[in-house]
């Protein structure tokens, strides 16, 4: 029992054992329960499960908030929001990604569950590492302000532009080094088949397994903005990680509507841009004009708020009337 209360990183052990319980069953759930067996998410179903997971996640929320005070539970809140608005940006990588490697929509969902999986571990070692040297060398909090600073405002001037998907070095590595099937089979990310000189059957990768690696190494880019920008919230290692990996989980089940009208978010990048530029100015303010005292942070996530509902609801109302990309 001596475990529970030790301390891991600032908080006592038994809220993480909590944390990995909760996400050990949602995923047990989802994958076990409601998608054991390989099929197309509708719309519907995608927005039912999207807010099953979302209410997952304030009333974890609402724990934080009560166990250990307010002010860590609105930097929770804070924190899943942000995330929440940057995922968007990773549903439209993700859907170039399966269009690229033809992946059909009924083996879409196994493999981001795949994809979450990985997210979990790897954002896990950045939160980690970037925690370890917040902790050493408080500067380098100025450092994530600024790159938050210098990402919103290139964010805010860029023009649109696709990844090119079949150049990715990671694609190129594996088709060198790694025998990789031509089609797809099934469900499956490695496959046995005969050896064209030898007949022995070999391992292979297939397409899957190729998409599984590209959606990774997209979101460690896409972890390059988040992770900073939750750290000029919080630096509280288990509401960083807690908030990223909350609003993360769900992204598999929003992503199959998101994917259908992606097309509808367009200016929501601006507001983004001005997510990231508030959160990492406020780190200098509030130690060069506040004095030292925190930022609000009612007022963070008050602005955080706005500023992301503007960019969803001035994107919906301007995109109202265009159709859907491809469609005529």
């Amino acid at each position: 029992m001596d475990f529970l209360t030790l301390d891991l990183l600032g908080t006592p052990a038994w809220f993480w054992l909590v944390f990995a319980g909760l996400v050990l069953a949602l995923t047990a759930f989802d994958l076990g329960f409601l998608h054991k067996d390989d099929r197309e998410m509708g719309i519907a179903e995608s927005l039912r499960l999207s807010a099953f997971y979302i209410a997952v996640a304030l009333a974890f929320g609402a724990w934080i908030w009560a166990e250990r005070g307010g002010e860590l539970g609105m930097q929770y809140y804070t924190g899943f929001f942000i995330e929440k608005a940057l995922s968007i940006d990773n549903v439209f990588v993700i859907s170039l990604i399966f269009g690229y490697f033809a992946i059909p929509a009924k083996y879409q969902y196994r493999a981001l569950l795949w994809g979450i999986i990985g997210v979990i571990v790897l954002r896990g070692i950045m939160i980690a590492g970037g925690a370890a040297l917040v902790a050493e060398a408080y500067w380098m909090l100025y450092l994530f302000a600024g790159f938050l600073i210098v990402t919103g405002v290139k964010m805010f001037f860029a023009g649109d532009h696709q990844p090119d998907i079949g150049n990715n070095a990671a694609v190129r590595w594996i088709s060198a080094h790694m025998r990789v099937t031509r089609e797809l089979h099934a469900q499956h990310f490695f496959v046995r088949q005969p050896d064209e000189r030898t007949g022995k059957l070999v391992l292979a990768a297939t397409p899957l397994f190729l998409a599984l690696v590209v959606i990774n190494l997209a979101d460690l880019v896409f972890a390059v903005d988040s992770v900073p920008a939750i750290f000029a919230i919080t630096t509280d290692p288990f509401i960083v990680y807690t908030s990223n990996i909350m609003a993360i989980l769900g992204l598999r089940a929003l992503y199959f509507a998101l994917a259908a009208m992606v097309h509808r978010f367009h200016y929501l990048k601006y507001a983004l841009a001005a997510v990231l530029v508030f959160i990492g100015g406020k780190i200098f303010v509030a130690d060069f004009v506040l004095g030292g005292d925190k930022f609000p942070p009612v007022l963070s996530l008050g602005v955080t708020a706005i500023l992301i509902a503007s960019g969803v609801l001035y994107s919906l109302w301007k995109t109202g009337a265009e159709p859907a990309a491809g469609s005529r």
